[in-house]
């Protein structure tokens, strides 16, 4: 079995994976935006990104007739916005939007200025979107709250969301934020209530939370691996698309895995081989290369059963692909960092790394299991 674990995560010849990665790029997780033209929605995506030179235009692409996509990072993204254009139209129709969405983890965010009382066009875009029951989250930002005093602000700021409230139901979620401030009091460069606006966001798709850089870290390898994060995040999205696929999956996975970790050796400096390999997968221990492939063939038997397989297996299958892979990226960044420089790492330190990124990455994952 050891063997053929070796063989599944180091293959001699890689497959095609363009099928695997299109796919993923159609159906990367994805912030829908709605928000009246000057609501802060480029601003928005430049605090969540770190990416001051975002604006619409710069970055964008048209993707319907309607709406505009950015993906993030623009090389290897890992997800997208989708910034929704014209909603003063009557006959503005969001069924093509709800369909780019696509079916991974996504999230609507309404950006309101506070001091706009008006928005009967926001308003009835959600009449619209609501009555397609396919949106679940929505996070309500209330931008330019440092224009107001906190008086106005705390009557404007409940104003909105009656009005939200009215269409989408009671108990929406919502964060006061300001994107332009002098407080440089933490890292979030000028943004008020910037930690509070990633919690939330991180909370209705949590990929968010592990992709942004300026993260605390209490060792230099925690840093080192943020810096790398969002390549492991891209290969685990990767991997868990090809699942997705039917018949795909058992091949594309392991490869898709082979190719991380290549890369990733790479960049921490540590030459790629067998030695290296064998030595990562005995850190993990034995029943790793057992469990692995066990359930990487159970996952793909689940799928092959009809309507079941092809709906709930599959999604399943994803969840626990991209969550293997984050978990894999994560422990093989630590063990290279040590490796490079000369130093050993215990099992039971490996395996304690494994178990909790997979966990974290199944969550992140956006594909909900049954």
């Amino acid at each position: 079995m050891f063997d053929q674990i070796k063989d599944f995560i180091n293959p001699s010849k890689n497959p095609d994976l363009t099928q695997a990665q299109e796919y993923q790029r159609k159906h990367l997780p994805t912030l829908w935006l709605l928000g009246k033209t000057g609501a802060g929605k480029s601003s928005f995506i430049q605090a969540v990104t770190g990416d001051s030179s975002i604006e619409v235009g710069n970055g964008f692409a048209p993707c319907t007739m309607t709406a505009m996509s950015y993906e993030f990072p623009q090389i290897k993204p890992v997800m997208r916005f989708l910034d929704t254009r014209g909603l003063g139209e009557a006959d503005y129709d969001p069924k093509e939007d709800l369909e780019e969405i696509g079916q991974a983890g996504n999230a609507l965010v309404v950006v309101m200025k506070v001091d706009e009382p008006e928005q009967s066009a926001v308003l009835t875009a959600l009449k619209q979107i609501k009555k397609q029951k396919k949106i679940k989250h929505l996070l309500l930002v209330h931008a330019a709250v440092l224009s107001s005093n906190e008086t106005d602000r705390a009557r404007q700021i409940q104003f909105n969301i009656n009005q939200v409230e009215t269409v989408w139901g009671k108990g929406l979620e919502s964060v006061a934020v300001d994107f332009e401030t002098d407080d440089l009091s933490n890292n979030s460069g000028s943004v008020y209530n910037y930690d509070v606006l990633l919690e939330k966001l991180t909370n209705i798709l949590p990929v968010i939370g592990m992709m942004v850089v300026d993260k605390e870290h209490s060792t230099q390898e925690e840093a080192n691996f943020d810096q790398v994060e969002n390549e492991v995040l891209w290969y685990a999205g990767s991997a868990a698309a090809s699942d997705l696929i039917p018949g795909v999956g058992l091949v594309s996975v392991p490869a898709i895995q082979a190719k991380m970790l290549h890369s990733l050796a790479n960049q921490y400096g540590v030459e790629w081989n067998k030695r290296v390999f064998s030595e990562l997968i005995g850190t993990l221990g034995s029943s790793f290369a057992l469990q692995y492939g066990m359930k990487l063939g159970t996952r793909q038997l689940i799928k092959l059963i009809p309507v079941y397989g092809q709906t709930v297996g599959a999604v399943a299958a994803a969840a626990m692909s991209f969550g293997t892979s984050y978990g894999l990226g994560r422990a093989a960044c630590f063990y290279f960092y040590h490796k490079n420089k000369g130093e050993e790492v215990s099992e039971k330190e490996m395996q304690k790394i494994y178990k909790e990124s997979l966990k974290k990455g199944k969550a992140a994952s956006g594909y909900e299991e049954n």
